[in-house]
């Protein structure tokens, strides 16, 4: 079981199934230019492997121009 935190809801889920950050976004419904990812303070890039056990936080971003 994967937690992630999603930021600036602060809503709590669990997922089962994701092996990379970009899975994750995917499941999530998200696009990797639409969040940043954090494991243990470390910024995760999308090809970064996730595991079992992890906390993960997904911050959403936005861009205004």
């Amino acid at each position: 079981m994967i937690s992630v935190r999603l930021e600036p809801k602060g809503r709590e889920i669990e997922i089962t199934k994701a092996s990379t950050v970009l899975q994750l976004l995917r499941q999530l419904g998200l696009g990797p230019n639409a969040a940043l990812v954090i494991r243990n303070k470390e910024l995760l890039t999308p090809d970064r492997r996730i595991n079992a056990g992890d906390t993960i936080i997904v911050r959403g971003v936005s861009s205004r121009g």
